[in-house]
């Protein structure tokens, strides 16, 4: 597994927090550490899926999201 985090622009409340950590729990190979306003962060098995996979997946629920600079 490889940590990763992943900023997010767009979130605003609690709503936003649980939308964005659904979206990561439901992904093969992903496991959710922590998740807040404005960011997230993540192990994942890369092998599974990739970084930019896992930040289109916050995007799909409709935020602004990319992986952070290491």
């Amino acid at each position: 597994m490889q940590s990763l985090s992943i900023e997010i622009e767009g979130m605003t409340c609690g709503h936003c927090v649980a939308a964005v950590r659904g979206a990561l729990a439901g992904m093969q190979g992903v496991r959710v550490e922590e998740v807040k306003i404005g960011s997230a962060r993540v192990e994942y098995d890369p092998a599974a899926v990739q970084p930019e996979q896992i930040a289109e997946a916050v995007r799909d629920e409709g935020y602004a999201a990319h992986p952070a600079a290491a």
